[in-house]
């Protein structure tokens, strides 16, 4: 059976039109019934004709990921296991924040791929493995269950207002079905949402970086996590195989929209990565991009050989960022006591359910 959930609107249209004889005006009305209704069967459709909605039933289904369990932070994170239609597992993250008026708001961190094929040495994502892409409807099945758990059933005011492709998986390695999922999510007519409200963050993969600029459906983060290529080469290694000049050369010439820069994520290793010296190196590699610096403080992950900086030289290295005119924050981790926080993420079942490493 066909999970419509795979399908973008005009996939749909095209295939309700010609395989079910239906008018185009129909298929808008199923996709707002999945997107924005969040229906998850077809007899919840009740403007849709009962013939339709029983030719649908017949060759068509909607399956959503399944949740597994659900683990909340001591500061608000939520992270979700969900179990995918083939048995595979993936995570998903919630993570809390406060808008101005005081109205908590939400930022979900959505994973593209079971597993990662990337391997990076500080990961655990990247100690799993790659298992397989995940589809669209997959990828935004994520959304479904974020919304549905969150009680968030107004497009017009949502409450999940950023979504975050940092979640497993290298996006770019997905790209055509992360470019399928980014187009239905820009759709007024589905999830709605705007492209400054999506970014796409990469490790640094050279094919597809320009196709999702020019796309202008979201924004861009790059991984970096080391300023020179030896030191990039020995913490993410196949990231690596693109040298880190080329790499910021591409970066140079990346399309941005007007007001629009590019996020460098930097991942502060205690003795590592933190020096003094690494500090000035990169910022002369920062200084060369119309970007910025987003500092992570490492999260402890199961079998890597690293541990956190302590407060004082994650000062200092800030202190020599901003000082050089770089800008420069320091991203407060969240979720850590549930491995929900970045480079946690690896769909392993909690200690609660057993302990043993969810098959992903």
């Amino acid at each position: 059976m066909i999970n419509l959930l795979d399908m973008t609107l005009p996939e749909l249209e095209s295939w309700m039109v010609g395989t079910l004889g239906e008018p185009g005006f129909r298929a808008v009305q199923v996709w707002q019934w999945l997107w924005q209704k969040m229906a998850r069967d077809f007899e919840a459709m009740t403007n849709v004709s009962r013939t339709c909605r029983q030719r649908l039933s017949e060759v068509a289904n909607i399956v959503w990921p399944e949740v597994v369990t659900v683990e909340q932070s001591r500061d608000g994170t939520t992270k979700f296991l969900l179990q995918l239609a083939d048995g595979k597992r993936v995570e998903t993250v919630l993570i809390p924040s406060e808008s101005r008026d005081g109205t908590r708001r939400w930022t979900q961190c959505l994973s593209s791929q079971v597993g990662c094929a990337m391997g990076c040495t500080f990961c655990s994502t990247g100690h799993m493995g790659f298992e397989r892409n995940m589809t669209m409807g997959e990828i935004l099945g994520q959304v479904l269950v974020a919304r549905a758990h969150l009680g968030d059933a107004r497009p017009d005011h949502p409450v999940l207002r950023n979504l975050v492709f940092m979640g497993m998986g290298e996006p770019l390695l997905n790209l055509r079905e992360v470019m399928r999922a980014l187009k239905s999510l820009n759709s007024d007519k589905g999830l709605n949402f705007s492209p400054r409200r999506i970014t796409v963050s990469t490790c640094g993969i050279e094919k597809g970086l320009r196709q999702l600029g020019e796309s202008g459906l979201a924004y861009l983060a790059v991984s970096l996590h080391a300023p020179t290529q030896g030191l990039r080469a020995r913490l993410m290694p196949k990231a690596a195989q693109w040298p880190l000049e080329e790499m910021l050369a591409a970066l140079q010439n990346y399309p941005l929209k007007t007001r629009e820069r590019i996020t460098f994520e930097y991942l502060l290793l205690g003795g590592v990565n933190d020096g003094p010296e690494h500090a000035r190196e990169l910022a002369r590699l920062a200084g060369s991009v119309k970007g910025k610096l987003n500092l992570i403080v490492y999260n402890p992950a199961d079998g890597a050989p690293y541990a956190a900086p302590t407060e004082e030289r994650v000062l200092a290295f800030e202190q020599i960022l901003w000082k050089r005119h770089i800008t420069a924050i320091v991203r407060k981790s969240k979720g850590q006591d549930i491995k929900a926080a970045c480079g946690q993420l690896k769909a392993a079942l909690p200690s609660s359910c057993g302990g043993q490493q969810a098959e992903a």
